[in-house]
């Protein structure tokens, strides 16, 4: 019974240790903290002043409601994912992921740690974004304020997944910021964001199928225009999820031990 149960404790002790060690390492950086937590409400915030004075035609819910609230799930996913790949990568270049890969922690215990500690920062991230926008900026929509929460959050969580992939494949931080465009950029082209997906080219449509951040603009527009819960919003925050724990798993996968 012992050696049963001995293995899974070990476990998650290990699991959690990642989790408060990296939450502790996050408190001891403002600077961090601070782009964290104030750069997508600041962006917002500009969004904003942007459409402040632009007349929507009767009817119709302003530039602001529309634009804004897709862009409180890309935000936090752009934002988490660039800080999430430096980070990974610095314990890589400091030697602290090299002195973690050779103690009874998994791989998988590691990157779990990890995204657990920046998907707590995630939620306070997207928790005072939409703060800020329904409460100050008065961002009107069909559904709950929670739901519009929760896809940001699971958005964040997105970004922090792909960005622990992306730097299994980096060697310096510079190369991670250089995932970036590779990763971040076609999906907010083809988010729906800029142009509706259904007016896409028949290939981009294809390509946009397969990126999760398009299901994660979906679920906030569907959020947008009803005032319940739907069917697809679930399927697509269902896609979304899916996509971060393959991710995850990916990361755990490619993630390889090295030496100098």
């Amino acid at each position: 019974m012992t050696t049963t149960f001995a293995a899974p404790v070990a476990s998650v002790r290990c699991y959690t240790a990642t989790t408060i060690r990296i939450l502790r390492q996050l408190r001891a950086d403002p600077r961090t903290i601070a782009m964290l937590l104030l750069v997508p409400t600041l962006l917002l915030t500009l969004l904003y002043f942007v459409y402040k004075d632009t007349v929507s035609p009767p009817g119709m819910p302003r530039l602001f409601d529309r634009v804004g609230i897709s862009m409180l799930g890309i935000l936090p996913f752009i934002v988490m994912f660039l800080i999430t790949a430096i980070a990974m990568q610095r314990e890589r270049t400091s030697g602290t992921l090299e002195r973690l890969m050779t103690t009874p922690l998994s791989k998988l215990d590691l990157l779990a740690g990890y995204g657990t500690a920046f998907s707590v920062a995630a939620a306070a991230q997207a928790g005072l974004a939409c703060l800020v926008s329904f409460w100050l900026f008065d961002m009107q929509a069909a559904g709950s304020v929670w739901l519009v929460l929760l896809i940001a959050v699971l958005d964040a969580v997105l970004g922090v997944a792909l960005g622990l992939l992306a730097s299994a494949f980096a060697r310096t931080e510079f190369q991670a910021v250089q995932f970036m465009p590779v990763i971040v950029g076609p999906q907010f082209f083809l988010c729906g964001l800029l142009v509706p997906r259904g007016e896409l080219p028949r290939w981009l449509q294809i390509i946009s199928d397969v990126l999760p951040l398009s299901y994660a603009v979906d679920a906030l527009q569907q959020v947008s225009r009803h005032s319940g819960t739907t069917a697809d919003m679930w399927r697509d925050l269902g896609i979304v999820a899916a996509f971060a724990a393959v991710a995850l798993a990916l990361g755990a996968a490619t993630l390889r031990r090295r030496t100098a």
